[in-house]
């Protein structure tokens, strides 16, 4: 999973990490997190893994807040988010229309190669340039 986001989005050139957890909720094991890379990068990653395992893979911006202010806006953007997220599943379960229609879903099968060590390690230097602004 990971956000859909537009092309020229600023996330776009954040730091990016991974969170591995299980697949199933009767697996009992604590998430590892990975990162930070860079978004195409942390994609690669994360198909290249989950293609492999029975594990779930979510690919996120890594925040660089620099103070409580901009964390707790971050923390209430969150929970504003989860709420309205709420909100839109209750409506459409309450919904009584009745749909038996496919959905076709967009998404892109193809895999990305696998990103070297040496991409890695060059794309940690690019995110250190960015937040040390070098």
């Amino acid at each position: 999973m990971t956000l859909e986001l537009p092309a020229g989005a600023p996330q776009l050139d954040l730091p990016w990490i991974i969170t591995f957890g299980p697949l199933d909720d009767d697996e009992e094991w604590e998430p590892v997190v990975c990162g930070p890379y860079e978004r195409p990068h942390a994609l690669a990653l994360a198909q290249h893994i989950v293609a492999d395992e029975d594990l779930m893979a979510v690919v996120e911006p890594l925040l660089p807040a620099i103070s409580l202010e901009q964390i707790r806006a971050e923390i209430a953007n969150a929970q504003d988010l989860a709420a309205e997220a709420a909100d839109e599943i209750d409506d459409v379960l309450d919904d009584d229309t009745d749909s038996d229609e496919e959905h076709d879903h967009d998404h892109d099968d193809h895999v990305a190669e696998a990103p070297s060590a040496d991409d890695l390690k060059a794309g940690f230097a690019r995110i250190s340039a960015r937040l040390t602004g070098s």
